[in-house]
């Protein structure tokens, strides 16, 4: 009797609830973790692509290896989870890996034979691609993580949760990922705007420094 009152308690105050939401949040971690290391897995490729054509990108270059590898020296387990701190931690890992290829992919446009390579174009759109089902992947476990959250915070589930050791799990925040994965503004070489007289009328072009101009003939 003691046993079947165990079960209607636990059952009444959210525990079922608790235990399926906990393994969809596991399983959305795991499809959003498959999906970066997707990701992970294109840059040495896609950087070696870019090298062969633009070795003067030094710094993008290892900007973007050296993302990559801060990505992988994190251990994204499942008690990565209950670790708010180290979550945060692959958050702004990943950030930076998004911020360095936005960069990279900014500088090929400044090379028209990199962007014809057949290799660049199919590594650029499984790239596209990945970014997408990451996004895909990363709505899904927040939603997972919210309705966790909200469970793990009511009542009664929120007693049932203290007694069986459930707590709040982080969640992604997209502000300081969107900054940092922000492209920069690249100017390849346009032209400035002329100089203006008072009548609004372009002024002549000044010679360059150490240049002689010969007068105009005299009419």
């Amino acid at each position: 009797m003691l046993g079947w009152l165990s079960v209607l308690f636990l059952s009444g105050c959210g525990y079922n609830t608790l235990q399926q939401q906990d393994q969809q949040v596991k399983a959305g971690w795991a499809e959003v973790l498959n999906q970066y290391q997707r990701r992970a897995d294109l840059v040495p490729n896609l950087v070696n692509t870019v090298k062969g054509y633009a070795t003067q990108e030094r710094e993008v270059l290892i900007a973007v290896t050296n993302a990559r590898a801060k990505v992988g020296s994190i251990q994204a387990t499942p008690e990565l989870l209950d670790d708010p701190q180290a979550f945060q931690r692959f958050q702004a890992a990943q950030g930076e890996l998004s911020g360095a290829l936005s960069r990279l992919l900014v500088v090929a446009e400044a090379y028209p034979q990199l962007k014809s390579d057949a290799n660049f174009r199919d590594l650029q759109a499984q790239l596209e691609g990945t970014e997408n089902r990451i996004a895909v992947a990363r709505n899904r476990y927040i939603k997972f993580v919210q309705d966790y959250n909200v469970t793990v915070r009511s009542f009664p589930s929120n007693l049932t949760a203290m007694m069986f050791g459930h707590k709040e799990k982080p969640q992604f925040t997209v502000e300081n990922e969107r900054e940092i994965a922000k492209p920069p503004t690249v100017d390849f070489g346009s032209a400035p705007a002329p100089s203006r007289d008072r009548t609004g009328s372009p002024r002549p072009a000044s010679p360059p420094s150490g240049s002689t101009q010969s007068p105009a003939p005299a009419k």
